[in-house]
């Protein structure tokens, strides 16, 4: 009866044996098809197929003649789920947790474990495995899909020990991982071993490869290129796939550039363009080299392909039914040289570096794609992640043109960007009662075509044609006064921090257009006028100090004196950079406006009118 049951389970067993090495097969075929579909479909059948196998393997008894064919089938299920889903999720993390269990029922330490993690779970399966010789090597593949969980969520410290465990290092003294995943040592795969979609040894290195890679990043990105090079060359040096490849040959060129090695920094950016078509990094960095370099030519080059680059759809190849490095990369963080940031964005920094000096350069890149309506692409939202929007790009590019002293060739700019909004102009109010309904987002258009008017004011000014400017200031704030966002509170739908930045660029820019017109009435001598202006822009922006000095040399200039030392008194009770505004970032071009009309004497002035006020009023 005895030899019958055994009988009966052997060719159970092999019946199981011989459904898990059809549906990997299954899942390699599926991995060279070149339909899609097909491809999928083959996949997902294959993953369904494992999924029941597991389930008909651990409805049974845990046993350790079947052990290691369900941990191989469990690691095929993982294996093939995590490729598809280009994820690991906390079913895998239920699913090894399930196999350690079931390891340890066989040594008779069954009943709950809840109180055990896994890392509790793998110190005592890991224990037990010296009396379990023939489950060694299907552990070692669970060992290498915990230690990419774990690598995959950042719990390092938590792999690092698994990893010292596994080595048979119980005295906690090396913490290097790179090392420790160095020392790790599967064993070799028996020839006549159920089949396995990735063995311990792939999994190693493709562990080796990812943390060498993270940990290298974070090195340059942390400001330590020379350490980063060490881990770089490491993964440059194993088993790399190409996309990989090209991000790991930009880091070693940022790390060279960093390190004053220019030549080098170089030859590793042309070897990321020659690697693969994800070219928008190399090209980032590139032009980051030349303008270390001083090269301004090769470095707008640069940045008009990464323009180019970023426009072309990534052609990326189809997934492996494997674990691979990508998987277990986390994406470019802000900070790090590989991400090169979107379209718009670039077309910023372009913009920035080539407005002083090659205006006509900025026309292209404010035309729409074709098809587009230029009015729909110029005040679509600021674009995600945080970043300019074409108008603000291009008011950038007026004031450096101003700084520049071209006041010419910021009025053409200007009178571009203008002919593009003047459609929208008649829609503004209805734009804003939109806002206030609630319906669409608060809209930018009218802070956009206001601040345009006051740049070809100050162009105007560069230029001496003071009525010409006057008229300009004026315009810009008729517009303003007709923006009226402090009624958006009766929309639900608005967003409160877009609101709030968007009430300080709106106060800001009245300032500035009260300020500039009042000092354009001060040059002409008509003081009362000025003091007009001066007045209505510490009633609109009360958190300006540059309005209250203005108002407050323009009072002492017609003596009023009782009024100046009324107004000076308050502006000493005011907390130097405690209004609200401040703490809203401005945009960049209101920001450098607002600094060319900051008197730069203010202090020498301030304190000279503290000396002159009468002793019983001195502090």
């Amino acid at each position: 009866m005895s030899r019958q049951t055994t009988s009966v389970g052997s060719s159970c067993l092999d019946l199981w044996r011989e459904k898990n090495d059809r549906l990997v097969r299954q899942a390699k075929v599926a991995q060279n098809s070149g339909l899609t579909l097909r491809r999928q479909q083959l996949a997902q059948d294959a993953l369904e197929g494992l999924r029941g196998l597991l389930h008909s393997l651990q409805g049974l008894p845990a046993a350790v003649p079947v052990l290691p064919l369900e941990l191989t089938v469990t690691c095929n299920f993982i294996i093939l789920r995590a490729s598809l889903a280009q994820g690991f999720t906390e079913d895998q993390a239920q699913d090894i947790q399930r196999s350690l269990e079931r390891v340890l029922e066989t040594q008779e330490q069954r009943g709950p474990r809840l109180e055990q993690g896994l890392r509790e779970l793998w110190d005592s399966v890991l224990r037990a495995s010296c009396l379990l010789p023939e489950l060694l090597s299907a552990l070692h593949r669970l060992v290498g899909l915990q230690a990419a969980l774990w690598l995959s969520a950042d719990r390092l410290g938590d792999l690092a020990l698994l990893l010292e465990t596994l080595n048979g290092s119980q005295s906690g003294a090396s913490k290097d991982l790179l090392l420790l995943l160095k020392t790790w040592s599967p064993p070799a795969e028996e020839l006549d071993a159920p089949l396995t979609l990735q063995d311990a040894q792939g999994l190693k290195d493709v562990l080796l490869t990812a943390f060498a890679y993270r940990q290298g990043l974070q090195e340059l990105i942390t400001g330590n290129p020379d350490k980063a090079l060490s881990s770089l060359h490491e993964v440059a040096s194993g088993l790399c796939p190409r996309p990989v490849l090209v991000q790991v040959y930009t880091a070693l060129g940022s790390c060279h550039r960093k390190m004053g090695n220019p030549q080098r920094a170089l030859l590793y950016l042309v070897a990321a363009l020659k690697e693969g078509s994800a070219w928008g990094p190399p090209l980032l960095e590139a032009s980051r080299l030349y303008q270390q370099l001083g090269d301004t030519t090769a470095e707008l080059e640069s940045l008009e392909l990464l323009v180019e680059a970023l426009n072309v759809p990534c052609s990326s190849k189809a997934p492996q039914f494997l674990i691979e490095v990508e998987l277990l990369l986390p994406p470019p963080d802000l900070a790090s040289p590989l991400h090169c940031g979107t379209q718009s964005q670039t077309k910023h920094i372009l913009a920035s570096r080539c407005s002083p000096c090659s205006p006509e350069l900025l026309f292209p890149l404010l035309m729409p794609p074709l098809g587009c309506d230029s009015a729909f692409v110029l005040f679509s939202p600021p674009p995600s992640p945080p970043g300019p929007c074409m108008p603000e790009v291009f008011l950038e590019a007026a004031v450096a043109l101003i700084q520049a002293g071209r006041a010419q060739d910021a009025l053409t700019l200007c009178e571009e960007l203008l002919s593009r909004t003047s459609s929208l102009l008649p829609k503004m109010s209805r734009l804003w009662e939109d806002a206030r309904k609630g319906t669409k987002e608060l809209p930018y258009c009218p802070l956009w075509v206001s601040a345009t008017h006051l740049l070809q004011g100050q162009a105007w000014v560069q230029l001496g044609a003071q009525k010409v400017a006057i008229s300009e200031f004026s315009r810009c704030l008729e517009l303003l006064f007709q923006a009226t966002p402090e009624e958006k509170e009766q929309g639900a739908a608005f967003n409160c921090e877009q609101g709030c930045k968007s009430d300080a660029a709106l106060q800001q820019l009245r300032a500035a257009a009260l300020i500039s017109r009042g000092l354009e009435w001060v040059a002409s001598g008509q003081d009362t006028k000025a003091l007009q202006d001066f007045l209505l822009g510490v009633q609109m922006c009360p958190g300006n100090r540059d309005t209250y000095f203005h108002l407050l040399q323009t009072l002492k200039r017609l003596d009023r004196r009782d009024e100046a030392t009324a107004l000076w008194w308050r502006l000493e009770a005011q907390t130097k950079g405690s209004h609200e505004d401040a703490l809203w970032s401005l945009p960049l071009y209101l920001e450098s406006y607002l600094s060319w009309i900051r008197p730069s004497d203010r202090d020498a002035f301030l304190e000279e009118f503290r000396t002159s006020l009468p002793k019983s009023c001195d502090l």
